[in-house]
This record gives C-alpha cells, structure tokens and sequence, in this order.
C-alpha cells in the first residue's frame, strides 16, 4: 500500500500537477493539506475518475485538508475532538479516516505566526487537541495507526537550513517541538525519510531562490503506531516534484506499507 501526504498549496492552482502524479505514481491513499477551496469546491470529480473515493473539508481560506483513497473510505472524522478555534472559528485542519485496514489522519498544524501571536499559544493548544485525539484513536487497539501531515514544526536543528537564522522564530521553539513529541507518550514515533541528495526537507519557501540554494525545511511528518512502524517498508521524498513549474512549495512525502 502506498500512502502520501502533500501539502498541495491550493488544490485548484495545483490540479493539472497533482493529478499527473497521481496517474504517475499510483498512490493508494492521498493526504492532503492546504487546499484553499470550501468542501463543495474540493474537485472530487477529477479523483473519482480515477478511481477514488474522497472525504475533503474546506472552507475557502488559508487551509483546508482532504483525503483520496483507493482502498476504501470509512469511519471518516471531521476535526480533532475538543479542537480549539481561532477568532471564534473552528478551522479545517484535520480529517481521519480507515482506509485499507489502516486508519490514517491527515492534519494541517496551524503556522503559528510569531511567538508573541495569538496565533502561537493557538498552536500549542491544538497540538494539545492533537495528542488528545491521538489517544482516542488508541480504542481500535493494533490497527495499523499513523498521523501524517504538515505540522509546521521542524523536529530537530538539522530539520532547518541553519538553526541560527531562526532565532526567535516559530517552528523550532522548545514549546512547539515538546507539543508534537507528546504524541510519543501515546506509542506513536516519527518514521523518518531514507537518505536522499542533500538533507531530506519536504518544504522551500518560493522566494529568493530557496530551494537552488537548499534552504529547506523538513515540517512534513509522519507519525505512527509500531503496527504501522512494523509494516513500512520504505518512507520517501519526491523532490523531483519540487521542481515542478507550478509546483507546490511543499514535495510529497510517500510511504511504502508491506501489506
């Protein structure tokens, strides 16, 4: 089973693009984040085209997140439980769902902004709601479990271009970092990406050449249960589709299951 998480930057803008690696690659079950069209927008024609099912949540903004699957589609859930809202909105940023036996959830961390911002103790407390819901995903005992998405936080130093130049930043701060490993003390451990060029950075900002000059960021995790651990065989970075004119800044991440 093939399984991808992407940050697609606006479905609509990324369409063509996703779709051809879609046809290219032959995932069986897709993540989606940052989708920047409503529910009903969401071009679910296009994927059931080729065969698959789709549970997206949207509402036009600066978020959204969906997920394709040719697997199968059930248990679908809206939302993390007792998620907290911001500015009195309770914004689509995660959706899980059962999908070949495997139970998959597909999250979109908010940004944070600055650590002075509103936006940032919003974070942390989604995290928080994170972890909660992670925990009442325990209940389906060993299926094979994972979380998997853009979580706006880069675990370790080496996960940035140069540490130095994110003093004060968002993304690295101890507070960030200590809120995703949580999820460790409900059994789920990061599967990191094998060994490719250069260090494995699944995001370059657009500007000033960032990613010709591999100032990259690895923000794109997944996190999993030992029964999902046990059965991935390979976890990979397209950076080839980085490249791509018209590209997502983010590259997907792909993860090979022996099932």
């Amino acid at each position: 089973m093939r399984i991808v998480t992407w940050n697609v930057n606006s479905i609509g803008a990324r369409l063509e693009r996703v779709v051809a690696w879609v046809e290219a690659n032959q995932p069986d079950v897709v993540t989606m984040q940052e989708l920047k069209c409503t529910t009903a927008n969401f071009p679910a024609a296009e994927f059931e085209k080729l065969g698959y099912e789709v549970a997206a949540l949207g509402t036009g903004r600066w978020n959204g997140v969906a997920i394709i699957s040719k697997v199968g589609l059930k248990d679908v859930v809206e939302n993390l439980k007792d998620q907290p809202t911001f500015e009195d909105v309770t914004e689509p940023r995660a959706i899980g769902a059962t999908c070949g036996g495997v139970r998959v959830w597909c999250v979109y961390v908010p940004n944070g902004r600055e650590v002075d911002h509103d936006h940032f103790n919003y974070k942390l407390n989604w995290l928080k709601a994170l972890r909660n819901t992670a925990e009442t995903e325990k209940a389906n005992g060993d299926l094979p479990y994972a979380i998997i998405g853009d979580f706006n936080v880069a675990p370790n130093d080496d996960d940035v271009w140069d540490i130095k130049d994110f003093a004060n930043a968002t993304h690295v701060t101890p507070a960030e970092r200590a809120a995703v490993l949580q999820l460790n003390e409900i059994g789920l451990n990061e599967i990191m990406p094998r060994s490719q060029k250069g260090k494995p950075f699944t995001f370059w900002d657009y500007r000033a050449l960032m990613f010709q000059k591999g100032m990259g960021m690895r923000i794109d995790l997944v996190y999993a249960n030992d029964s999902f651990t046990k059965l991935a065989k390979d976890v990979w970075i397209d950076r080839e589709e980085r490249k791509a004119k018209g590209g997502s800044d983010h590259t997907p991440v792909v993860i090979d299951l022996n099932l």
